[in-house]
């Protein structure tokens, strides 16, 4: 099984847990579709996007900690609360 790690791209991320697109989509992230997310980290998202990198992360490792890698089923997880005004 895969483990997310810093360093993988957001494609990869949302590849093998589709239920972090929400999680993207919430923090106003657009990677969705986007060509630069097949080479985007999260801290390359992060810098770039000036979102705040540990709410982002906290909320990605929710939703991959209640999910397998394609599994796109997953519980409902809302955004921290400083992210759902995005």
């Amino acid at each position: 099984m895969r483990r997310y790690r810093d360093d993988m791209t957001m494609d990869e991320i949302m590849r093998l847990w589709p239920a972090t697109i929400r999680v993207v989509l919430d923090h106003g992230l657009l990677c969705v579709g986007c060509p630069i997310a097949r080479f985007h980290t999260v801290a390359d998202a992060i810098r770039e996007h000036g979102v705040d990198g540990a709410r982002l992360r906290a909320d990605l490792l929710a939703v991959i900690g209640n999910t397998g890698p394609g599994n796109a089923q997953s519980r409902s997880v809302r955004p921290s609360a400083s992210n759902r005004s995005l």
